[in-house]
Order: structure tokens, then C-alpha cells, then sequence
């Protein structure tokens, strides 16, 4: 409690700041609201300009790129168990992303960000070298991260944010009883397998079962949808404008924290191992 001869600045900040943060949760909301309408009229309108078809569950070889993965899946594996040997430190989903706090509970499910909207994440990058120079031939990337789930861990139905890009699993390490590891797109349920790739539309809505004892990890990975010459500039410009909102300013902050604090761990752990 202030003193009674306490400089009026020091009684009015906490109100100021209180009153600031409602406003940005306001403004947050409005804007989620907002966004939300103008989502599902882009989803019909960027289904009717897709030069691809609008099925959920793209057929195998739709996508030339996903057998150069396939091809290499082993080296992609082969780093990702570098990254598995600190999965301690990485952070978990929602930490990255707030705004996901729904779908994502505890540190069951972790990340490992290579690219988010197009921005490279150039420390994470330098550690997986193989992974990133597979990744960065892929037309029109804008996401790619390693998705770590825990076992017994179940994601409730949700929906991607925009029909304008395309998401592509491959399969890394898969529970032994692969049946009981998979994920719900619309009606069609597909099982994860070890250096298997699939593409499929994420605004359709989607949930992720483990039911297994063992971790599963997949390459997640998200680029652009082949539209025709309109449906490709109202992407360009809706993405541009999610990059400039707190969906996106957030997570890059956050992501930029925890790089800090990874990458120290590892110097660390390095600094250790030659001393010891």
C-alpha cells in the first residue's frame, strides 16, 4: 500500500497498467473475433481457387516434393535424435503459442521450430543442416517444425488458421503399434509411419490420438496451396497481415526467448563434455 505522501504517479500506475492490459485483451479478442468471419469466407473462397482440389486427404504423389522426405527420412531422423537428446529443454506448444493453451496442456507436447511464417529460425537450422537444405527446396514454404508428442496424449479437435496453405506430416518415430497413433481429418483417419509423408488440409477440422506407451514425432511442415493468379495475392495478403497481429508477434517473441535459453543449455552441455 503506498504512503499517504506518495508521488500520485506511483497510485495511478498499477491502474494505468490494469487498464492497459484489459485493453489488449479486448483488442485481442476483437480481433479473433474479426477473424474468425473473415476466416470461413477465405476458406470457401480459396477452395474454388485451389488448382488442386479441396479434399481433405491429398492422394500419395500429389506433391512431388514429399518423396525427396521420403527418400530421406533417415537423416532427417538421424538429427532430429540430436534434438530428442535435450527434449528437457525445448518448450513446450503452448509456450511458444498462447493462443493454442486449449489444445496443448503441460509439456506433453513439445517443439522444435526450423521456420515459422516464413522466418528462419537460423540457430535451430545450423543444428539440423541436412533437414534444412531438404526443407528449403519445398515451393513456397512458410512452416516446418518437429512435433513431439508424448504418450497417452490425446489433441482435441481444432482447425488450422487458413485454407491458403497445405500441411505435410513425415513420419520420424512412430509407436511400434502404429494403429493406435494417428489422426482424425474430417471423416478419414490416417496412422502415422516411419518415413511416410502425407499432405492434408488443416482448416478441416482434425484431432491426434496416442494411444501407445512410446513418443511419437513427426516433420510438420506447412507451405502454399497452388491456387490460381486471385487466390494466391488474397493469401499473400492475409498472411501479411496475421504476421503483423499478436497471433504471430507473440509466438516470434517467445520462440526468440527460448532459442536463448536452448541454445545456452547446449553451449553448456558442449563446454562440459570437453571439460570432463
Amino acid at each position: 500500500m503506498p504512503s499517504p505522501n506518495a508521488d500520485a504517479s506511483e497510485t495511478v500506475a498499477p491502474a494505468q497498467a490494469s487498464l492497459g492490459a484489459r485493453w489488449r485483451a479486448a483488442r485481442r479478442q476483437f480481433v479473433f473475433n474479426t477473424g474468425k468471419k473473415v476466416r470461413k469466407r477465405l476458406i470457401r473462397f480459396f477452395g474454388k481457387q485451389s488448382q488442386v482440389g479441396d479434399p481433405p486427404v491429398f492422394a500419395d504423389g500429389d506433391f512431388p516434393f514429399t518423396g525427396d522426405l521420403e527418400a530421406n527420412w533417415r537423416t532427417i531422423r538421424g538429427e532430429l535424435d540430436r534434438v530428442l537428446g535435450f527434449r528437457d529443454a525445448l518448450p513446450a506448444f503452448q509456450e511458444i503459442s498462447p493462443d493454442n493453451d486449449k489444445i496443448a496442456v503441460e509439456d506433453r507436447w513439445k517443439v522444435y521450430l526450423l521456420f515459422g511464417f516464413g522466418e528462419r529460425s537460423e540457430r535451430n537450422c545450423a543444428l539440423c543442416p541436412e533437414t534444412t537444405r531438404l526443407i528449403e527446396s519445398i515451393p513456397g514454404l512458410k512452416t516446418a517444425w518437429f512435433s513431439i508428442l508424448s504418450p497417452r496424449y490425446h489433441v482435441p479437435p481444432h482447425r488450422g488458421v487458413t485454407k491458403g496453405l497445405l500441411r505435410c506430416h513425415l513420419g520420424l518415430k512412430i509407436p511400434t503399434d502404429r494403429e493406435k497413433c494417428r489422426i482424425r481429418i474430417g471423416q478419414d483417419y490416417v496412422s502415422w509411419e516411419n518415413g511416410r509423408a502425407f499432405v492434408f488440409d488443416d482448416t478441416r477440422r482434425h484431432e491426434v490420438f496416442n494411444e501407445t506407451d512410446e513418443e511419437r514425432v513427426i516433420l510438420l511442415l506447412d507451405f502454399d496451396r497452388p491456387m490460381r493468379p486471385l487466390g494466391r495475392l488474397v493469401s499473400r495478403t492475409f498472411t501479411a497481415l496475421l504476421r503483423r497481429t499478436a497471433y504471430f508477434r507473440d509466438a516470434r517473441r517467445n520462440q526468440l526467448a527460448w532459442e536463448d535459453q536452448f541454445h545456452d543449455a547446449l553451449e553448456r552441455h558442449q563446454k562440459e563434455a570437453v571439460s570432463g
